[in-house]
Protein backbone atom coordinates (compact mmCIF):
# COMPACT_ATOMS: atom_id res chain seq x y z
CA UNK A 1 0.00 0.00 0.00
CA UNK A 2 2.53 2.58 0.85
CA UNK A 3 4.14 1.68 -2.53
CA UNK A 4 1.37 3.34 -4.33
CA UNK A 5 1.16 6.17 -2.09
CA UNK A 6 3.95 8.59 -3.12
CA UNK A 7 2.59 8.04 -7.23
CA UNK A 8 -0.63 8.67 -5.25
CA UNK A 9 0.19 11.79 -2.82
CA UNK A 10 1.92 13.01 -6.13
CA UNK A 11 -1.08 12.82 -8.57
CA UNK A 12 -3.39 14.21 -5.77
CA UNK A 13 -1.53 17.17 -5.58
CA UNK A 14 -1.04 18.03 -9.12
CA UNK A 15 -4.53 18.23 -8.96
CA UNK A 16 -4.84 19.97 -5.90
CA UNK A 17 -2.52 22.83 -7.20
CA UNK A 18 -4.80 24.17 -9.73
CA UNK A 19 -7.49 23.83 -7.27
CA UNK A 20 -5.85 26.59 -4.61
CA UNK A 21 -4.97 28.87 -7.64
CA UNK A 22 -8.38 29.55 -8.13
CA UNK A 23 -7.69 31.58 -5.04
CA UNK A 24 -5.42 33.47 -6.38
CA UNK A 25 -4.68 37.16 -6.74
CA UNK A 26 -6.69 37.99 -3.43
CA UNK A 27 -7.05 41.59 -3.06
CA UNK A 28 -4.40 42.81 0.24
CA UNK A 29 -4.69 46.62 0.89
CA UNK A 30 -5.96 47.58 -2.52
CA UNK A 31 -3.32 45.90 -4.62
CA UNK A 32 -3.83 42.37 -6.27
CA UNK A 33 -1.27 39.71 -4.91
CA UNK A 34 -0.75 35.96 -6.55
CA UNK A 35 -0.73 33.13 -4.37
CA UNK A 36 1.19 30.11 -7.12
CA UNK A 37 0.78 27.07 -4.91
CA UNK A 38 3.63 24.69 -5.28
CA UNK A 39 3.03 21.44 -3.66
CA UNK A 40 4.18 19.13 -6.08
CA UNK A 41 7.91 20.01 -6.14
CA UNK A 42 8.06 20.54 -2.78
CA UNK A 43 6.82 16.81 -2.30
CA UNK A 44 9.16 15.83 -4.99
CA UNK A 45 12.07 17.51 -3.09
CA UNK A 46 11.08 15.77 -0.02
CA UNK A 47 11.05 12.61 -2.33
CA UNK A 48 14.08 13.04 -3.14
CA UNK A 49 16.20 13.97 -0.22
CA UNK A 50 13.99 11.42 2.04
CA UNK A 51 13.64 8.18 -0.36
CA UNK A 52 14.76 7.71 -3.90
CA UNK A 53 16.34 10.44 -6.07
CA UNK A 54 15.81 7.87 -9.12
CA UNK A 55 12.15 8.38 -8.46
CA UNK A 56 11.54 12.25 -7.70
CA UNK A 57 13.57 12.79 -11.00
CA UNK A 58 11.29 10.33 -12.59
CA UNK A 59 8.22 11.70 -11.15
CA UNK A 60 9.79 15.40 -11.41
CA UNK A 61 9.86 14.53 -15.49
CA UNK A 62 6.53 13.33 -15.78
CA UNK A 63 4.69 15.66 -13.82
CA UNK A 64 6.52 18.34 -15.32
CA UNK A 65 5.80 17.23 -18.77
CA UNK A 66 2.08 17.15 -18.02
CA UNK A 67 2.28 20.44 -16.11
CA UNK A 68 3.77 21.51 -19.51
CA UNK A 69 0.96 19.76 -21.26
CA UNK A 70 -2.24 20.54 -19.23
CA UNK A 71 -1.20 24.14 -18.15
CA UNK A 72 1.29 26.66 -20.20
CA UNK A 73 1.54 24.54 -23.73
CA UNK A 74 4.86 25.38 -23.33
CA UNK A 75 6.39 21.74 -23.78
CA UNK A 76 9.83 21.64 -22.10
CA UNK A 77 9.83 24.36 -19.69
CA UNK A 78 8.31 22.37 -16.34
CA UNK A 79 9.85 18.99 -17.83
CA UNK A 80 13.29 20.69 -17.61
CA UNK A 81 12.41 22.86 -14.16
CA UNK A 82 11.30 20.26 -11.98
CA UNK A 83 13.97 17.62 -12.29
CA UNK A 84 16.81 20.29 -11.87
CA UNK A 85 14.82 22.02 -8.62
CA UNK A 86 14.87 18.27 -7.13
CA UNK A 87 18.94 17.95 -8.30
CA UNK A 88 19.98 21.28 -6.46
CA UNK A 89 17.56 20.39 -3.36
CA UNK A 90 19.53 16.61 -3.23
CA UNK A 91 22.91 18.09 -3.70
CA UNK A 92 22.61 20.70 -0.90
CA UNK A 93 20.88 18.39 1.42
CA UNK A 94 23.64 16.01 0.90
CA UNK A 95 26.33 18.56 1.56
CA UNK A 96 24.55 20.42 4.59
CA UNK A 97 22.25 17.85 6.24
CA UNK A 98 19.28 15.95 6.08
CA UNK A 99 17.41 17.30 9.15
CA UNK A 100 13.74 18.36 8.44
CA UNK A 101 14.31 21.85 9.24
CA UNK A 102 17.50 21.74 6.91
CA UNK A 103 15.04 20.78 4.16
CA UNK A 104 12.04 23.06 4.65
CA UNK A 105 14.52 25.88 4.36
CA UNK A 106 16.47 24.55 0.97
CA UNK A 107 12.94 23.77 -0.43
CA UNK A 108 11.44 27.00 -0.17
CA UNK A 109 14.23 28.88 -1.32
CA UNK A 110 14.55 26.58 -4.04
CA UNK A 111 10.40 27.27 -4.67
CA UNK A 112 11.52 31.05 -4.53
CA UNK A 113 14.98 30.02 -7.43
CA UNK A 114 11.89 28.41 -9.77
CA UNK A 115 9.28 31.32 -9.67
CA UNK A 116 11.86 33.86 -10.26
CA UNK A 117 13.65 31.12 -12.94
CA UNK A 118 9.89 31.30 -14.48
CA UNK A 119 9.51 34.68 -13.99
CA UNK A 120 12.37 35.44 -16.31
CA UNK A 121 12.13 32.86 -18.77
CA UNK A 122 7.78 34.63 -19.54
CA UNK A 123 9.27 37.63 -19.17
CA UNK A 124 11.81 37.00 -21.71
CA UNK A 125 9.21 35.35 -24.20
CA UNK A 126 7.09 38.77 -23.75
CA UNK A 127 4.20 36.36 -21.88
CA UNK A 128 4.22 38.76 -18.42
CA UNK A 129 5.42 42.01 -18.86
CA UNK A 130 5.65 43.37 -14.63
CA UNK A 131 8.82 44.73 -13.76
CA UNK A 132 10.97 42.54 -11.31
CA UNK A 133 10.72 45.36 -8.90
CA UNK A 134 6.74 44.84 -8.71
CA UNK A 135 6.82 40.87 -9.22
CA UNK A 136 8.44 40.44 -5.91
CA UNK A 137 5.78 42.36 -3.54
CA UNK A 138 2.74 40.78 -6.23
CA UNK A 139 3.55 37.04 -6.74
CA UNK A 140 6.90 35.87 -4.93
CA UNK A 141 6.57 37.06 -1.36
CA UNK A 142 2.48 35.83 -1.69
CA UNK A 143 3.63 32.77 -2.83
CA UNK A 144 5.99 31.95 -0.82
CA UNK A 145 3.98 33.06 2.60
CA UNK A 146 1.66 30.47 0.75
CA UNK A 147 4.08 27.85 0.21
CA UNK A 148 5.32 28.09 3.56
CA UNK A 149 2.68 27.20 5.87
CA UNK A 150 1.44 24.54 3.43
CA UNK A 151 5.63 23.19 4.32
CA UNK A 152 5.12 24.27 7.53
CA UNK A 153 2.08 22.20 8.34
CA UNK A 154 2.42 18.79 5.76
CA UNK A 155 6.18 18.54 5.63
CA UNK A 156 6.47 16.20 8.47
CA UNK A 157 3.61 14.14 6.67
CA UNK A 158 6.03 14.34 3.14
CA UNK A 159 9.22 13.32 5.55
CA UNK A 160 7.32 10.55 7.26
CA UNK A 161 5.56 9.35 4.22
CA UNK A 162 9.22 8.99 2.17
CA UNK A 163 10.80 7.19 5.61
CA UNK A 164 8.35 4.73 5.56
CA UNK A 165 8.50 3.87 1.95
CA UNK A 166 12.35 3.98 1.93
CA UNK A 167 12.33 1.66 5.34
CA UNK A 168 9.52 -0.86 3.47
CA UNK A 169 12.05 -0.83 0.13
CA UNK A 170 14.82 -1.74 3.09
CA UNK A 171 13.28 -4.14 4.25
CA UNK A 172 12.32 -5.73 1.08
CA UNK A 173 15.93 -6.17 0.02
CA UNK A 174 16.75 -8.07 3.22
Amino acid sequence: MIRLLIPLVAVVLFYVEPVFGLFSPIEIGGELRFLIPRFLIMFLIFVGVYYSRQRALVYAIIFGLLYDLFHIDIIGLYAFLYPVVCLLAIWAVKHIHQHIIVVTVITLLLVAVLETALYGFFTLIGFIGMPFNEFIPTRLVPTMIANSVFLVLLGWVFKSLANRRSIQKRERML
